[in-house]
């Protein structure tokens, strides 16, 4: 029984440490959109080779000690100094960079999004073999010789709309001999927009279809009188036209006009029943569908209402909208 319980507890003491590893590196690394590389956020450790080539030094000087050999004494010595002189470049290789965040792609739910970074040189050395990778996503190695600075391309999959954060981008550089490396953790407070995922729906209610720009439609409840109608029943009493029936005619009813044009209005509304995120997959469909069309287009929402217009501004205005839909504040 005590050694379940030791093996169950085992999970929790992991998790504990994780937590406060987690908040003692962000006192150490806050987020910032621009960062510089220097002692304070940079840590070294011998890597696995390193570990071997230590071993391999100890036993070295034991067998220097035993027989008394200064020729072992001496190459025991070199290759120690050449382990020191490891950890001075290693670390030289990455300090003083400059990582700055530029841009990050938007993206639907499901694809890979991208984030653009620049990592630039403020001191006058070569960087060679600079590793890149956010923990779940695509990796990148930067060179930096003849050129002060470079730009690195990084993706990362999304799962859900709103604003998405990859984490924390990692850093790391063995060069030269593989001996120690080199690593750090940085929070470059960059965020990217998922939208909702495209759900296609059946034709949408109420818009008006193959009409011309201008073209007269027969509506009820219009001001433009546009002629007149054999009598169906549900027509409104006060859309017969009297005046014919009492000369004799046969019951008519008057029809009114609207004027067609290339402008719809997505509406909340028009999706009763479905829940949030169905509707929001709707509506973001249909924006594309509009958009792809060359279509005048307006959303309303609940809290929100966009004019109708054209072009890429106002898609990704539309999009936009409904990504952040209920979501409260900016990236967190």
């Amino acid at each position: 029984m005590a050694g379940a319980a030791g093996t169950g507890s085992n999970p929790d003491i992991r998790a504990r440490l994780r937590q406060r590893f987690r908040e003692w590196i962000n006192r150490r690394i806050p987020p910032s959109r621009s960062v510089v590389l220097d002692q304070k956020r940079l840590f070294i450790f011998p890597s696995g080779v390193g570990f071997f080539f230590g071993l391999c030094l100890l036993v070295m000087l034991l067998a220097a000690i035993n027989f008394q050999n200064n020729l072992s004494y001496g190459l025991t010595f070199l290759l120690a100094t050449l382990f020191v002189l490891a950890v001075l470049h290693t670390f030289a290789n990455l300090s003083g960079l400059e990582i700055q965040a530029i841009r990050a792609r938007p993206a639907f739910p499901g694809q890979q999004t991208e984030f653009e970074l620049r990592v630039s040189r403020t001191k006058k050395r070569e960087y060679f073999g600079v590793f890149f990778r956010f923990e779940q996503g695509s990796s990148a190695r930067l060179n930096l010789v003849d050129e002060d600075s470079g730009s690195i391309h990084l993706m990362a999959p999304v799962e859900k709309r709103g604003w998405h954060h990859p984490g924390r981008l990692r850093i790391e550089s063995t060069y030269p001999l593989g001996l120690v490396r080199c690593w750090t953790w940085i929070d470059l407070d960059l965020h990217a927009l998922v939208y909702p995922r495209p759900l296609p729906s059946a034709e949408l209610p109420g818009l008006a279809k193959d009409q011309p720009d201008g073209a007269a439609m027969p509506v009820a409840g219009s001001d433009d009188f546009f002629g007149f109608r054999d009598y169906r029943e549900g027509d409104s009493l006060r859309q017969i036209h009297w005046k014919g029936l009492a000369r004799g005619g046969k019951v008519q009813t008057k029809q009114y006009t609207a004027y067609a044009d290339r402008s719809v209005w997505l509406d909340w509304e028009m999706f009763p029943g479905l829940g949030t995120e169905q509707r929001l997959s709707h509506l973001c469909y249909w924006a594309l569908e509009f958009d792809r069309q060359g279509q005048e287009y307006g959303l309303r929402l609940p809290d929100l209402n966009i004019a109708p217009d054209v072009g890429e501004r106002h898609r990704e205005r539309i999009l936009q909208a409904l990504a952040l839909y209920g979501i409260e504040g900016g990236p967190s």
